[in-house]
């Protein structure tokens, strides 16, 4: 690739080794955007996108600034299980929690309320007085133990003192009947469910206030003394409600004092670093490159991907000291431009979804608030990562259901961001005029079937090994025709092209074109007679070796079930003049081939299904063949590689089976899109749910594959409770009378009832689940990461 000598001083060094990218266009810079105190407003026409608190707003215009990334610097994004959108995620409780309903609470808290009320009303003026042993003001009995009888007399130097006194024992009596009364009413409940405040409990201070007498000579200390017990009163109950002293605590606190319980005491945690300034880089001993960073970063000129791409380089360089000073002069000269894509480009021309570069995750839609979803999951975001398309993806709808705008363009999208982070390689295979991401989204557009397309893809996978070549060849001409005997015939297949095209590369120097391969395979006796020929004037044992395997095609092809035959049928799909300038190999064009997942690239095959349906299966079992090659033969893993197939129909063969399970241990993976799994072959449907790890069925669901998803979800245990009413029959004439007056009110019989409670295994989805009581706009989702960890399926809402 072109780069600039600006450019070239870290991007090279972090970007995979191996075979070098083909060259690709320079694309167009997006045009540069002012930067104002907010985002500004989108041009004519541009679709607006709506801000979500923490994380910047997915742009409507190309975001070369964005002033709003400190803030999504600053949002905490705490440890969830696979598949939680993270930026803002608040963890939720396991089970859901057992709450009294709403209107019973309410009733049974303004009951309590009443009651205290009327209680301290009818000691207040005296109506239970005489019921405790003929004892005027029972209740005041503690005041009259500690006070001398002496200090009620008006007239006494200690009135006032006692009178302080006396409303104080007043005040403790109605805290400790609204302690009471909010217990049995439960008040704090009401609290922390509906946020009703507790002040007006304390208004049940009733009239004595107002039957002081106003000659006292303390009214006024004394009501601002009140004044100031009731507030403390007011804050230590609605603190207690709102649980303030575990706030005060923190996260493994406790009332001692002491860290977890186990004695000594809890030091002061520090504050957290602000990833703004870039710490790790000042800890480094950094500090002018963290300074250039940090004043980027607050000034609005480093985004999102900026940050994402420089933390990759520093951690590249952590893992490879010797580049420390490559990436200082980069820092340091360019800012927040340093370390760049190959294509300079430093962020989309539009954004369609929601990302997180700090956590590589895009957000597809929200766990819908179902009983079919775990509670802990309900309502929280839903996101997809390299670690999780790391086990590849098989999304399954049909046509409407939402698989292309919902699914696949904001994980093509969410893949091209990565990659101009210089963290994945991105190969998108779509049919033309799909448009899943404008053509300014990738390094490169290829366009099987056009004439004026710059580029070409590479028949042979840019290897220089017959074997090799011939194997991805022969998948992507007979891999769907072979299911019967997958190993025998692919293994014929592969075999029968390895004996032509390895002679043919010895004499000529390069693998034959698509019409000398088609000759070849259909028996030509000049093309065969002409590399005989060839051979035979050269020695040694090479030249010896292609003899002899011309010489076993020769006897392979007089046989009637030669498998050339239906190669060559195959290949001619190939053979038309739409394809002509598509699969040079006299070395004048420009190939493309997934080799190059070795650097940070983002690529769209375009084939043409409309014109060629066959001949573009054939190209995308093709790509894919020679995909899974190259990610598995990778000897740098570092960049994620990713292939977005948006229509798998008949790329599914056994040989790609096999190999997708392999590729979680290479850091990569593919998203498969299928209308139906009927696109694929009886005897693989099975095991394509069994490789991937993460499968997605849409609403519209056919019953058929509905079975398929709720055999490879299987089971869970779940409890049910059986309800068994029998009536009662007495002999009491009482008894008897009371049951016929019920009855004759509620036209109903007496009864009992009997509940049993056990547990059975059902299926987590049912195959009638799938297929209808999916909405429109959802999808199932389990998802599971290449570390292991699961996550069960969950209904999403993929609107939102």
């Amino acid at each position: 690739m072109n780069r600039d000598s600006a450019g070239t001083d870290a991007a090279g060094a972090y970007e995979g080794r191996g075979t070098p990218p083909p060259s690709v266009p320079p694309q167009a810079a997006p045009p540069h955007v002012p930067a104002p105190p907010g985002h500004a407003p989108p041009p004519p026409g541009e679709p607006r996108g709506e801000p979500r608190a923490g994380v910047p707003a997915p742009p409507a215009h190309p975001p070369v600034t964005r002033p709003a990334v400190v803030d999504w610097l600053r949002t905490p994004r705490p440890a969830a299980a696979p598949g939680v959108w993270r930026p803002g995620h608040v963890p939720r409780p396991d089970e859901e929690p057992d709450l009294v309903p709403g209107r019973q609470l309410a009733a049974g808290a303004l009951i309590a309320f009443l009651v205290g009320w009327l209680l301290w009303s009818l000691l207040w003026n005296g109506y239970l007085d005489g019921w405790w042993i003929f004892i005027d003001s029972w209740w005041t009995l503690p005041l009259a133990w500690l006070t001398p009888a002496a200090w009620t007399a008006p007239e006494h130097a200690r009135f006032d003192l006692y009178a302080v006194l006396s409303y104080l024992y007043y005040g403790l009596v109605v805290g400790l009947l609204a302690v009471g009364m909010g217990r049995v009413g439960n008040w704090a409940e009401v609290w922390r469910r509906y946020g009703v405040p507790l002040w007006p409990l304390f208004f049940v201070l009733p009239g004595f206030w107002r039957e002081m007498p106003r000659e006292t000579t303390g009214l006024l200390w004394l009501s601002n003394l009140y004044y100031v017990l009731l507030g403390v009163a007011l804050v230590a109950v609605v603190g207690r409600a709102g649980r303030w002293p575990a706030v005060r605590r923190g996260p493994g606190g406790h009332p001692d004092g002491t860290v977890n319980g186990k004695g000594g005491r809890a030091a002061a945690p520090e504050p957290p670093a602000d990833p703004a300034d870039w710490p790790e880089l000042r800890a480094a001993g950094l500090t002018e490159a963290a300074d250039r960073l940090t004043a980027e970063t607050h000034g609005g000129a480093l985004g999102d991907v900026d940050y994402a791409r420089i933390r990759h380089a520093w951690q590249s360089v952590q893992a490879q000291p010797g580049l420390l000073p490559t990436f200082t002069d980069s820092v340091r000269g360019r800012g927040a431009a340093a370390c760049a894509h190959p294509s300079g480009l430093r962020d989309l021309p539009v954004r369609a979804a929601l990302h997180d570069l700090a956590t590589g995750q895009v957000r597809i839609g929200t766990a819908a608030d179902d009983p079919r979803n775990p509670y802990n999951r309900r309502t929280t975001g839903v996101a997809l990562d390299p670690a999780l398309l790391g086990t590849s993806l098989l999304a399954v709808g049909p046509s409407g259901a939402g698989k292309s705008v919902r699914l696949v363009r904001p994980v093509v999208e969410s893949l091209c961001l990565l990659a101009l982070a210089n963290r994945a390689a991105v190969v998108v295979v779509t049919a033309q005029g799909s448009a899943l991401a404008p053509d300014e989204a990738f390094d490169l557009v290829l366009a099987v079937g056009r004439p004026d397309a710059p580029h070409e893809l590479d028949l042979y996978g840019g290897t220089d090994d017959p074997d090799e070549a011939a194997r991805t060849l022969a998948e992507a001409l007979i891999g769907d025709l072979a299911t019967g005997r997958p190993g025998a015939e692919h293994g014929r297949a592969a075999t029968a092209l390895a004996q032509l095209i390895g002679p043919y590369r010895a004499v000529r120097g390069h693998f034959p074109s698509v019409p000398e391969l088609r000759e070849l395979l259909g028996g030509a006796p000049d093309g065969l007679a002409a590399l005989r020929d060839a051979l035979l004037r050269r020695s040694g044992p090479e030249a010896a070796a292609h003899l002899r395997e011309l010489d076993a095609r020769a006897r392979l092809a007089a046989r009637a079930d030669d498998i050339a035959i239906l190669l060559a049928e195959r290949i001619a799909l190939l053979d038309r003049p739409a394809f002509a300038r598509t699969f040079r190999t006299d070395g004048g064009g420009r190939p493309f081939s997934p080799r190059a997942i070795g650097h940070p690239l983002r690529v769209r095959i375009d084939l043409p299904e409309r014109g060629h349906a066959e001949a573009s299966r054939i190209v995308a079992r093709l790509v894919l063949a020679q995909f899974t090659e190259a990610a598995l033969a990778r000897t740098d893993r570092s960049l994620f590689a990713a292939l977005v197939l948006d229509d798998a129909l008949s790329t599914v063969t056994a040989d790609s089976v096999r190999a997708v399970q392999r590729l979680r241990s290479a850091n990569a993976g593919v998203l498969f899109a299928l209308r139906t799994l009927e696109d694929v072959p009886e005897p693989l449907r099975g095991p394509l749910l069994g490789a991937v790890g993460c499968r997605m069925a849409f609403a519209g669901l056919p019953p058929g594959d509905g079975n398929r998803f709720a055999d490879a979800w299987g089971t869970e245990l779940v409890q049910t409770r059986d309800v068994t009413n029998r009536q009662i029959i007495t002999d009491e004439p009482l008894t008897k009378a009371l049951h016929l007056m019920r009855r004759l009110v509620t036209g109903k019989a007496t009864t009992a009832e009997a509940i049993t409670v056990r547990e059975v295994e059902r299926a987590r989805w049912s195959p009638s689940d799938l297929a209808h009581k999916v909405p429109a706009g959802h999808a199932v989702l389990s998802l599971t990461d290449v570390r292991g960890n699961s996550a069960p399926p969950l209904l999403v809402d993929l609107r939102t």
